[in-house]
């Protein structure tokens, strides 16, 4: 396993163990994150966003392989089960991850997954329904986002 591999492998160890200080302090200061609910994270906010997510999400858990280093690249899978807070619906999310690394440190993070799956898992019927539709995911990421706002002032992370 590459230093690259191992760092990300630790990351998902981390995220496994709910141990955020350890994925944050994977991420570079002028790291970003992407995913189809977060959009241009900086890394004070992919920062905030896992530590969000760990401690409001608490019965979630997640497998994760296939940690491959190609190029300048590093992609992993992983699969995430958990109950979505807003609706109290289960949702098995699986997602592609790639990763820039420079220096030891995450600087890029894009996580892919199918949000119309994600929404009618999250979302039961409404999702169903909308999930498909760009008005309802532009929805769910303004809610995310002002979300993630909140948390950030309430913790004073900023």
């Amino acid at each position: 396993m590459t230093a690259n591999e191992q760092l990300i492998n630790q990351f998902y160890t981390a995220f496994q163990q709910k141990n955020y200080q350890a994925m944050q302090h994977s991420y570079a200061d002028n790291a970003t994150f992407n995913d189809s609910v977060f959009v241009n994270l900086d890394a004070q906010q992919v920062r905030a966003m896992w530590q969000m997510l760990i401690v409001r999400g608490g019965n979630i858990t997640l497998a994760f392989n296939n940690i491959k280093e190609e190029g300048n690249k590093v992609t992993a899978n992983w699969e995430a089960h958990y109950t979505f807070s807003a609706t109290g619906k289960s949702v098995v999310n699986k997602i592609n991850a790639e990763f820039e690394i420079q220096d030891g440190k995450i600087i890029k993070h894009t996580d892919t997954f199918d949000f119309y799956k994600w929404a009618k898992q999250a979302f039961g019927v409404g999702g169903f329904l909308l999930g498909w539709t760009n008005v309802f995911k532009e929805k769910v990421r303004q809610t995310a986002k002002k979300k993630l706002e909140d948390y950030i002032q309430k913790t004073n992370q900023r």
